[in-house]
């Protein structure tokens, strides 16, 4: 899906815990996430410090989203 969308040249960011499975489905743009099942967010911190790193995650996306690339790149 990702590598169809990019196609139309639409950028896509693939956001995964396991991102090896992002390469092997084409994905341009990765950003690594915290975990299987809480990708985007860690129920075990407090609601400040979970919304924080929940921003940081889009801002690495965004960032992403903006960056001219040019072969397979995972945003840290």
């Amino acid at each position: 899906m990702v590598k169809e969308i990019e196609r139309y040249g639409i950028p896509i960011v693939h956001m995964a815990t396991i991102t090896t499975i992002s390469v092997s489905v084409g994905a341009n743009r990765i950003v690594p996430t915290v975990a299987i099942p809480y990708p985007v967010g860690n129920p075990k911190l407090d609601p400040e410090n979970e919304l924080e790193l929940r921003r940081n995650l889009v801002k690495k996306a965004l960032k992403a989203l903006s960056t001219e690339i040019t072969e397979i790149t995972q945003f840290e």
